[in-house]
């Protein structure tokens, strides 16, 4: 105990301020992308034939952040005179739809459903189910138990049985494999529940769009979505805002 409390003294107060005040990320990260308003329709159409995720609505002058995998190739090609990623991490929609996007996104808040704050406000108790994921997704929500994110503090916690949670937390492409077990999960958790798509693979099946190995369409095909955490994967402090802003 005494060498916990001598740790403890010596590094000092390590969890970040969020949400009162925003920490600073990597240069180089890509969070939420913004489309300028004039650009040639030509480049538009090179950025777009250029995608790996197609993600890129040649018509609507758009990115689709549910199958964009931030890999910054459209930003590379147009030299940021179509589209440049800012380091906002702050991209959750409550709205599949307003996923496609020319970097404006409704207000997670207002879209939120109010019932579930009444219910879960103050306690939010979540089963984490990995439905094929490379584990990029789920090694970032992992993080979010760690001092500097601290998600507990805020009354969120990830549990081991359906049974004990509120919500189920979907990462992956939802593999024909893992279809089953992961419907059964959702079975498990007592209603009224949340449902949650954390990463491009959960939303649209990402880099495995199209494979017959996964279930077509995302998510949302076969279970009630009501947040959706866009990334490849998400940054932690996309997780946290939008559980924040979601629940809280």
């Amino acid at each position: 105990m005494f060498t916990t409390l001598k740790n403890r003294f010596e590094q000092g107060y390590r969890t970040c301020d969020y949400p009162n005040e925003k920490p600073a990320v990597f240069e180089r990260y890509r969070g939420k992308p913004m489309i300028k308003k004039v650009v040639s329709p030509d480049l538009v159409k090179m950025c777009a034939n250029a995608c790996p995720q197609d993600a890129i609505d040649i018509e609507q002058e758009k990115i689709d952040m549910g199958r964009c995998v931030f890999c910054g190739t459209c930003e590379r090609i147009s030299k940021g005179e179509f589209v440049t990623f800012t380091r906002d991490f702050e991209t959750a929609t409550a709205g599949k739809q307003d996923l496609l996007t020319n970097g404006n996104l409704p207000a997670l808040a207002e879209h939120s459903k109010q019932h579930f704050k009444k219910l879960f406000g103050r306690s939010l108790q979540l089963r984490q189910v990995s439905a094929g994921g490379c584990n990029a997704c789920e090694a970032d929500l992992n993080v979010l138990a760690t001092p500097f994110f601290d998600l507990a503090r805020f009354g969120i916690n990830f549990v081991a049985s359906p049974r004990h949670a509120d919500g189920v937390v979907v990462t992956g492409p939802v593999s024909k494999n893992m279809k089953t077990a992961l419907l059964q999960t959702y079975e498990a958790i007592a209603d009224p529940k949340v449902v949650i798509a954390v990463g491009s693979c959960a939303i649209t099946g990402g880099p495995f769009r199209g494979s017959p190995e996964i279930t077509e369409g995302g998510l949302d095909s076969i279970l009630p979505v009501d947040l959706f955490i866009p990334g490849c994967p998400p940054h932690p402090l996309t997780n946290l805002h939008a559980l924040l802003t979601f629940f809280k």
